[in-house]
């Protein structure tokens, strides 16, 4: 399944104590379970910075993704926004697909598209 990074920034009424945020965190995570329970959970962290949390998902695609993206909107978020992401190896491995393709159109003197 694809992977995603989900980035978010709650509204600034949405932060409040620390068991205000645990529960509205439960109640977020129960309405993504319940509309995409396709949804793998990867990992959860808070951060300091422009965003208040980072998750880690897998989805099966990317209205899937979007759909997780909606309902942190809807539950508190004054943005919420879904990365795919892929592994460095996937990565790595489709830099050397596009370095063949380009040395196999630089042999020919013709674009390989």
């Amino acid at each position: 399944m694809p992977t995603y990074v989900l980035m978010t920034k709650l509204a600034p009424d949405c932060i409040g104590d620390a068991e205000d945020r645990k529960s509205k965190g439960k109640d977020w995570l129960n309405r993504v379970h319940e509309s995409c329970p396709e949804v793998k959970w990867i990992a959860h962290y808070a951060l300091l910075g422009r965003y208040d949390f980072m998750d880690l998902y897998e989805a099966p695609d990317d209205a899937t993704a979007h759909k997780v993206s909606l309902i942190s909107r809807e539950q508190g978020a004054i943005s919420a926004e879904s990365w795919p992401a892929l592994s460095y190896d996937k990565h790595l491995k489709l830099m050397e697909e596009v370095t063949r393709g380009k040395n196999a159109g630089s042999a020919t003197g013709k674009p390989t598209t």
